[in-house]
């Protein structure tokens, strides 16, 4: 792997940790118009500290830890492994979203076979469940999947597919997960963006749908999808227009961040696919030396779990 193509790959990681500490004090409140300035300040509802993340990464951790093991993160014991560290997580953390605790916190067992059980119990008792708590989560899954083979994108495709459906029933989260990682990959690989690159991955029939989700969002602001950014194709078309618009990390997170309500989850979601594209090195210093979180991380420590996930690989 050469320099450029590994600054991208840790650039996806960091990227997304900050959008998630960036948004953190803005989740949940209107949005925020220009001139105002975005900081990196905390706050917000559950008072976090300056650059502290919120569950979008501390959820991405496991998944991280998991690359860096050298483990298959589409294999059953490591999808174990996942519902028992978010489980764990889940107990104590004042952040969860609605649907995933009620996934986690009432498993008979930490397994991947009674968390998918869950989250269709979940789907069927309310109708729905593409929030987007799934695709907060996914950008480090992209670090196992870099290699230069056939069939590498449908691999990732698969696991993230997996990975969403621990606690995301509905067809939407899981898709949304696969476009997203297949974009953040090629950005990796390439420097370009191209979010509909992955829908030729998706079920035929669903392919024409985000088709004309993702050329409406290519047409918009990100705050025009403010309203219902807690569901997963909003949250991915407001993303999507932040980095669409942006020349910068900087920007695509500032753009992000401005559109209110689901602040943290919708830049952490840009953050991945800018970071990916911009490199680690476009982070502005000041945020990454305040950027932390559970558990008991630092964005230095993000950085060697990245470049051991890349080493496993």
């Amino acid at each position: 792997m050469n320099t450029t193509t590994h600054e991208r790959a840790i650039g996806a990681v960091l990227g997304s940790a900050a959008g998630d500490a960036l948004g953190a004090g803005y989740e949940f409140k209107p949005a925020v118009p220009e001139p105002t300035p975005i900081r990196m300040a905390g706050g917000g509802s559950f008072c976090w500290a300056p650059g502290e993340w919120t569950d979008d990464t501390s959820m991405a951790v496991p998944i991280l830890r998991t690359l860096a093991r050298g483990g298959d993160p589409a294999d059953e014991s490591s999808l174990d492994g996942l519902v028992a560290a978010w489980a764990g997580w889940a107990q104590t953390a004042p952040d969860v979203g609605i649907q995933t605790r009620n996934v986690l916190t009432g498993l008979e067992a930490c397994t991947a076979a009674h968390s998918r059980a869950a989250a269709r119990q979940e789907h069927d008792f309310k109708g729905r469940s593409a929030g987007n708590g799934s695709l907060m989560r996914t950008a480090p899954l992209v670090l196992g999947y870099l290699r230069d083979e056939d069939g590498e994108e449908a691999r990732l495709a698969a696991a993230a597919r997996a990975i969403s459906d621990l606690t995301h029933f509905e067809a939407d989260a899981g898709d949304g997960c696969v476009l997203w990682c297949v974009a953040i990959r090629h950005a990796v690989l390439t420097g370009e963006l191209d979010v509909l690159r992955g829908l030729e991955l998706l079920d035929l029939d669903r392919r024409q749908l985000w088709a004309e989700r993702l050329v409406r969002a290519e047409h918009a602001a990100p705050v025009d999808f403010t309203d219902s950014n807690g569901w997963v194709v909003s949250a991915l078309q407001a993303a999507y227009a932040a980095v669409l618009k942006s020349s910068t990390l900087e920007d695509a997170l500032v753009r992000a961040v401005r559109t209110g309500n689901d602040t943290d989850t919708v830049a952490a979601i840009a953050g991945g696919l800018a970071g990916a594209l911009y490199g680690a090195s476009a982070l502005p210093a000041e945020w990454r030396e305040l950027l932390h979180g559970w558990p008991a991380l630092r964005a230095d420590d993000l950085v060697a779990l990245s470049e051991q996930a890349l080493a496993a690989r």
